[in-house]
């Protein structure tokens, strides 16, 4: 049999952590969890499922713990999952049937381009697949936003062992798969906020992370940055995830997440200057 890894990286989460190992904890090989030094429960709770836990310091670039995790585990295939997400059983019975035939990309569900969907049916005829996209469905104030850009937000998290890895150059960056990738059909089900003050804790913590790349990256104070930042960058997201990606349909969560996704840029852009 094929056998499968979870790898996973923690801090503070005792509040996600069991919902998540519990809906893989019974079909998986292996769970690697990675955890920053937590001062809760959290490695308390990873080990009544068996899991490997590494315990390290908590960096900025929280790619850095997830790639120590995806490094230390030993199955043919690997897993790579947030505390916060939840493996249901479609996708459970999905991952474990491409696993057993790699080839089996379904292109049919494939969102995008005619260029990608023939490069995957070529694939699938072809080569074998070396890692999947999977698409997630991210609950927001009470329900699963489906439309504003947020749905299938897909992302790349299961791969082969040895073909896989993580940048860990930014906290949005998809992992990078050496060969071919398809699409699965099934989301994983993500639970990133308790509540709405939780939700402005990571926007907060966020916001300061991309201050840190602008400086990083020698970011101009100009009348273009100032207008760019301040004025076209929030319109224009505001305008493509409120109405072109019609955010609207997802009533108050839907206005209240494309406003603040709005945010981030002059509020980042502030903090720059704040801090230059």
């Amino acid at each position: 049999m094929t056998k499968i890894s979870v790898a996973v990286a923690t801090y503070n989460e005792e509040k996600n952590i069991g919902k998540c190992l519990s809906s893989v904890a019974d079909w998986v090989s292996e769970i690697v969890m990675v955890d920053g030094s937590s001062t809760d429960k959290t490695v308390e709770i990873a080990k009544k499922f068996k899991a490997k836990v590494i315990i390290t310091d908590n960096p900025p670039i929280f790619h850095i713990n997830k790639q120590k995790a995806i490094d230390a585990c030993t199955g043919d295939w690997i897993l790579q999952l947030d505390a916060d997400e939840i493996v249901n059983r479609e996708l459970k019975d999905e991952i474990l049937e491409v696993i057993q035939r790699p080839s089996n990309c379904h292109p049919e569900f494939i969102s995008g381009s005619s260029k990608m969907l023939k490069q995957v049916q070529h694939d699938k005829k072809n080569q074998s697949i070396n890692g999947y996209w999977i698409p997630r469905k991210n609950f927001f104030l009470g329900r699963f936003l489906m439309k504003g850009g947020q749905y299938p937000d897909y992302a790349l998290r299961l791969y082969k062992k040895g073909k896989g890895h993580l940048p860990c150059k930014s906290v949005h960056e998809q992992a990078i798969v050496s060969g071919k990738v398809g699409y699965l059909k099934n989301p994983l089900q993500h639970f990133p906020y308790e509540n709405f003050s939780e939700y402005l804790e990571h926007f907060r913590r966020y916001t300061d992370i991309f201050a840190r790349e602008y400086k990083e990256g020698s970011l101009g104070i100009n009348p273009v940055s100032f207008i760019n930042y301040l004025l076209i960058k929030p319109i224009h997201w505001f305008l493509l995830s409120y109405l072109r990606h019609k955010g609207f349909m997802d009533g108050c969560p839907g206005l209240v997440f494309s406003f603040f996704s709005s945010l981030r840029f002059p509020v980042s852009f502030i903090k720059y200057l704040l801090n230059k």
